[in-house]
């Protein structure tokens, strides 16, 4: 079941506009069915197919606090078009609810879908996984890409100059292990949401 991220920058009237950056790195790193693209002003959508990525994008784009982000779970209408823009169907229409309720959120999050009780399950998780990324500090990112890229956390310790002591305290303080557990349980709750 496929996905539709419709993305929408915060205060953009009192910033630079931030599309065009995020365009380039979403689409050069993110598998889609539709690529990203803008649909309207400081807007964006996507259309996802595998529920992983999804929470990929979704806690990349709350790292950099610039966005309101709604997530659509559901069935789209097929043959899918050339253009995002173009697309329609259920998770197109939950988007757009998500995006705007979204707005109403402490975390700029939310998610709708075809099931409603497992879309709201999966913003709660998501919402989570949110705060996490959100209130991590500079230090514990820098250890979180070093181990989640395959170091362990000797190898981080000495590339970051400290102790392996000092590597697991930032990568506990930066909640490292429960986000890794909630991950795939945000994955499966939006497979759910999707019906």
């Amino acid at each position: 079941m496929p996905y539709v991220l419709t993305v929408d920058q915060r205060a953009s009237r009192r910033s630079p506009d931030r599309v065009p950056e995020v365009l380039r790195r979403l689409n050069s790193a993110v598998p889609t069915m539709l690529g990203f693209e803008r649909t309207a002003g400081d807007e964006f959508q996507g259309l996802i197919a595998d529920p992983d990525d999804v929470v990929d994008v979704v806690l990349q784009l709350v790292r950099t606090r610039e966005w309101s982000i709604g997530v659509g779970a559901g069935p789209v209408q097929t043959p899918l078009p050339q253009s995002t823009r173009a697309g329609s169907g259920p998770a197109f229409l939950s988007a757009r609810r998500a995006v705007d309720a979204a707005k109403q959120r402490p975390t700029r999050l939310a998610v709708r879908g075809v099931a409603p009780a497992d879309a709201g399950d999966a913003q709660a998780v998501l919402s989570a996984l949110a705060v996490i990324v959100e209130r991590r500090s500079d230090q514990a990112w820098a250890a979180i890409a070093l181990v989640g890229a395959g170091r362990t956390q000797a190898e981080a310790a000495t590339e970051l100059g400290i102790s392996r002591q000092a590597v697991g305290q930032r990568l506990a303080a930066g909640l490292w292990d429960l986000e890794r557990d909630l991950r795939p349980t945000a994955a499966r709750l939006l497979t759910r949401a999707a019906g």
